[in-house]
């Protein structure tokens, strides 16, 4: 697990994230001079293995309770199908609105907009564009098997790659994973999204 704080000084409330999100959130932190947040982050590869962030963020919050005045987590429910709700409902912790990164960068209406107007969409952000090759490519074991693309992304029909920053290196290996899953590639620039919204609302 990664410690991040945006500032030095005294926190009082503590942000337990992905780390696939964590660039992110330490950035709006300092843009919003939430210098009282501390971030901490649950590793990345969760991403692929949803079923056990619940205990992973249970965890973290019983270590860290008695240090902090409020605990907020910053998951959506990433798959977890309402297990971390029931977690947080028992440990009485809030966490971020939303089913996914998705649609908190994307935003909640942009992003069902975006669902009902292609169903086949398959979504990079950032940091999935960074390590597609890792996470998807070989996390799918598509490196050992290419052709399983065709099995596993047969009902998919773009790649939309929501992409926080202007970096033209993601969006080489947005593009690079789009050829490689055989995908009509899209960009949409979604910043922060509602990240950005629910923290600077605290």
């Amino acid at each position: 697990m990664t410690s991040i704080s945006s500032e030095t000084g005294q926190h009082t409330t503590l942000l337990i994230t992905c780390g696939a999100i964590a660039r992110e959130v330490v950035a709006i932190l300092k843009i919003n001079a939430l210098d009282f947040m501390k971030v901490e982050c649950l590793p990345a590869y969760l991403h692929n293995t949803p079923h056990e962030i619940p205990q992973a963020v249970c965890t973290k919050i019983q270590q860290s309770r008695d240090k902090f005045e409020r605990i907020i987590v910053l998951y959506a429910d990433c798959g977890t199908g309402g297990k971390l709700d029931a977690v947080l409902e028992e440990e009485g912790v809030e966490r971020i609105a939303g089913a996914h990164c998705y649609e908190l960068f994307a935003g909640h209406d942009a992003f069902a907009d975006i669902v009902d107007t292609e169903v086949g969409t398959f979504f990079l952000t950032d940091f999935l564009a960074q390590h597609f090759d890792r996470l998807v490519w070989k996390g799918l074991g598509l490196d050992k098997n290419p052709r399983l693309v065709r099995a596993y992304f047969a009902n998919y029909t773009r790649l939309l790659y929501l992409a926080q920053s202007d970096n033209p290196k993601f969006r080489r290996k947005a593009e690079q994973a789009a050829d490689k899953l055989r995908l009509r590639f899209e960009i949409r620039h979604t910043g922060y999204g509602y990240y950005k919204t629910f923290l600077s609302s605290i």
